[in-house]
């Protein structure tokens, strides 16, 4: 029997035509309206607001699901590819939310694994846009969900062998199920102010242990700041994009690559506001932020986690062109003293940056680490043990100044000689050591000041104790830890960058590696 006369090339062509818009028409124009009417953009608009006008090559546009419905079901829910960043070459993943809400099943796994693997395999870097309700039902009910198609040594993680490539994920919507895992994975996570992030949906989360709640309440901003699974919050999609585009721009493609650089600026305020900034009280607060206006480029300060553990500022900054990763405390927020969340956040941004070969740069003004019962039920002793020993076994230049206070654990957690800075330098005002002078006195001294004031009055007291504070003070300055090399200088504050950019270009030292 002779086979029926095959298609000619321009009904196949006609054909692919067809199968393209419907996968271009996504939902289809009731669903992108129903998009459209809850604020949010759809997975196209966002492709297209994020890459470079025309840069986007599509994987995967023609998939469909092994469970097929009567309608089309564009992509299983997904949009994933190629394009550029400010002519940077990343791979993409777009959740659909107009195809039945962004849900995942098999196909839609298998699209999402092989451009992550690529990704990675390729040292690319990973944009991921997050907006879906999580696994769907029936697809990923029973023996099915044993056989879904994730590998997790590619799709959460770097193979091994490989190098680490950024991923930069941006939760537009609801983030739950798969699109949690891809904020749980991410290196940078921007957010929406309406958008959530959770492990499953408020409708589950009802419907397994009866608990009501709403989608900020389960996962939103102010949540997903403090605990970590987002590291930026913005009003608007159209911020997110520049936010991803912003973040990208100081990350190399891969951990293989130095930063990126960029014509060198000069910073915001003068060297010479260094000399007033510091208050003559070291109980009286500051802004940090002027210290790091007068010391990094000018307009390239890019904070990571700003909402959360508040007495520590981490970002991304420029010094001269280079790519810097600044930790700062902040006098503001509790004297700057470090809780649990301030160390876990630092501890991030730590291995952040060493990660990806950019240089750290501490400007310290810390009274200690915070104690008491809710430092303890918080982890202030596991987080701060994890944070120095991550700190000591850093590849990158890391270089520290004291700019007032240096005390206990605090001074050490914020690049002290036993994590190994490649330099350590101190302002003249600076304080170093085991406890404040007013705090030392009486912790160390009570016995003698109790004894005092038995035998002379308040009076006695008071003046034995300024007394010993004098000394401790004489003993807290920066003389002595120069004379006995603890720290590597004293420094006119004016002279900072100079200082922090010399520090930087000799710890990246002469041997082979990323520099």
């Amino acid at each position: 029997m002779d086979r029926p006369t095959p298609p000619t090339m321009e009904e196949r062509l006609a054909q692919l035509e067809a199968r393209r818009e419907i996968a271009l028409a996504m939902g289809g124009p009731e669903r992108v309206q129903r998009q459209h009417d809850n604020g949010r953009l759809t997975v196209r608009e966002r492709i297209d607001g994020v890459l470079d006008e025309g840069s986007f090559y599509e994987i995967g546009m023609l998939a469909e699901p092994e469970r097929r419905l009567e309608r089309p079901i564009p992509g299983d829910g997904c949009v994933t590819g190629f394009g550029r960043i400010d002519g940077r070459k990343v791979c993409l993943i777009g959740i659909d939310a107009t195809v039945l809400a962004g849900t995942t099943a098999p196909i839609s796994m298998r699209k999402q694994g092989r451009i992550a693997e690529f990704a990675a395999r390729k040292g690319l870097p990973l944009v991921l846009l997050c907006d879906a309700d999580g696994g769907r039902i029936p697809d990923v009910m029973g023996w099915r969900f044993s056989g879904l198609p994730f590998d997790f040594s590619s799709f959460l993680q770097t193979p091994e062998g490989y190098p680490a490539i950024p991923r930069i994920a941006a939760v537009l919507g609801p983030g739950y199920g798969d699109s949690a895992l891809h904020a749980g994975t991410a290196h940078i996570v921007v957010m929406t102010e309406s958008s959530s992030i959770a492990l499953s949906g408020p409708s589950v989360v009802e419907s397994a242990i009866g608990e009501k709640v709403t989608d900020q309440e389960l996962g939103g901003p102010e949540h997903a700041q403090e605990i970590g699974t987002a590291h930026l919050v913005v009003p608007t999609e159209a911020e997110a994009f520049d936010a991803i585009a912003a973040y990208l721009s100081y990350l190399p493609s891969n951990a293989s690559r130095p930063a990126p650089r960029a014509p060198a600026v000069e910073p915001r305020l003068p060297a010479e506001s260094l000399l007033d900034v510091v208050p003559s009280n070291p109980k009286q607060a500051y802004d940090m932020h002027d210290v790091i206006d007068a010391i990094v480029d000018a307009d390239t300060f890019l904070p990571w986690r700003p909402e959360a553990g508040r007495a520590v500022i981490t970002a991304f900054a420029r010094m001269a062109g280079q790519v810097v990763g600044v930790i700062a405390n902040n006098p503001r927020h509790g004297a700057g003293a470090l809780d649990a969340r301030a160390l876990e956040k630092s501890h991030g941004f730590i291995d952040l940056c060493d990660t990806f070969n950019i240089p750290l740069v501490f400007l310290q003004d810390v009274p200690g680490l915070m104690i008491g019962i809710q430092a303890e039920r918080q982890g202030i002793v596991q987080w701060y043990e994890r944070l120095v020993a991550r700190l000591a076994r850093t590849k990158v230049p890391h270089v520290a100044v004291v700019i007032r206070k240096a005390f206990g654990g605090g001074h050490y957690a914020m690049g002290g000689r036993p994590t190994l800075p490649d330099l350590l330098v101190c302002w003249p005002t600076a304080e170093l050591g085991f406890m404040a002078p007013d705090t030392g006195v009486v912790t160390v001294n009570r016995r003698r000041l109790e004894a005092a004031e038995a035998e002379g009055g308040r009076a006695a007291r008071e003046a034995l104790e300024a007394e010993l504070t004098q000394e401790w003070i004489d003993e807290s300055a920066p003389w002595e830890s120069a004379a006995h090399t603890y720290v590597d200088d004293i420094i006119d504050p004016r002279q900072t960058r100079e200082v922090i950019l010399t520090g930087i270009e000799f710890g990246w030292g002469d041997r082979d590696g990323v520099r």
